[in-house]
């Protein structure tokens, strides 16, 4: 199985000499494993994703952490979507008003947007993952919890070949970490974590106080992945204002108390084995 990241950083998307190392694009993962293609999120890195792929027919599940813009605003912009010979079943957890569908659907809708989803000649089909729910699709297997965050979203734990990933992006611990994200990450091979503050920020000794936006620290990452006995940690959703510069400073203080931890890059591939 191997992961590769086209878009780690969380709210909005940046550009700019700063942000050349980590990439500026939004929360897009991609797992391939034997042939087979899955996605996480469609951020803006979906787009990066589509070109490499091409226009040209794919089968593959995307899920969906949630419908907040910086995890769907690449999907109007996925090529491989516009081609008729395309297969893609979009899932999600339950949301908190109305469905995948609807929210992908209004995002492409006048005055935001000049075409709709129908452009989209792909053949799509909308799935809601009930927390109990295991899904398949080629060699993986999926399941969900629910996390805490603003309208809520989902954690995935995706296996396949013997390997497991775990991706819990926008989540808010609030000082006390969430039992069910450290079972769900238990014993995987990587854990993609939210870490889009540090303690300080979180706590408003940096600026405003980022209590309730939704989001972890890095510490809580790390804590998590200790819990967990996690093989590696991919620290990920990092805040627009964190340059390339202060991304690698936070990465050192995470490897000082978890060594296998690194900071998530757009292109970076990782082999599971």
């Amino acid at each position: 199985m191997e992961v590769r990241f086209w878009g780690v950083r969380g709210s909005v998307p940046v550009s700019g000499q700063r942000f050349l190392r980590a990439g500026g694009n939004t929360s897009c993962v991609e797992i391939e494993h034997e042939g087979s293609r899955l996605i996480l999120d469609g951020g803006t890195g979906l787009q990066a994703l589509g070109d490499k792929i091409g226009f040209r027919p794919i089968d593959s599940l995307m899920l969906f952490s949630h419908v907040h813009w910086d995890h769907i605003q690449g999907v109007p912009f996925f090529a491989p979507a516009f081609h008729p010979e395309s297969r893609l079943r979009l899932a999600s957890g339950p949301l908190c008003s109305g469905d995948l569908r609807g929210a992908l659907s209004a995002q492409m809708k006048p005055p935001s947007f000049p075409i709709g989803l129908e452009e989209l000649r792909a053949k799509l089909n909308f799935e809601e993952v009930a927390a109990d729910q295991v899904l398949e699709h080629g060699p993986f297997r999926v399941r969900g919890i629910r996390q805490s965050h603003p309208q809520g979203s989902t954690a995935w734990r995706v296996e396949a070949g013997g390997k497991a990933v775990v991706y819990a992006t926008d989540v808010e611990h609030a000082g006390s970490l969430d039992p069910a994200v450290t079972r769900l990450a238990e014993g995987a091979d990587l854990l993609i974590h939210d870490a889009q503050f540090t303690l300080a920020e979180y706590e408003g000794r940096a600026g405003p106080a980022r209590r309730g936006w939704g989001h972890s620290t890095w510490e809580e990452a790390v804590e998590i992945a200790r819990r967990a006995a996690v093989s590696a940690l991919a620290l990920f959703h990092h805040d627009p204002r964190r340059d390339d510069d202060m991304l690698a400073v936070l990465e050192g203080q995470a490897r000082d108390r978890l060594s296998t931890t690194f900071a998530a890059r757009e292109g970076l591939g990782v082999a599971l084995g």
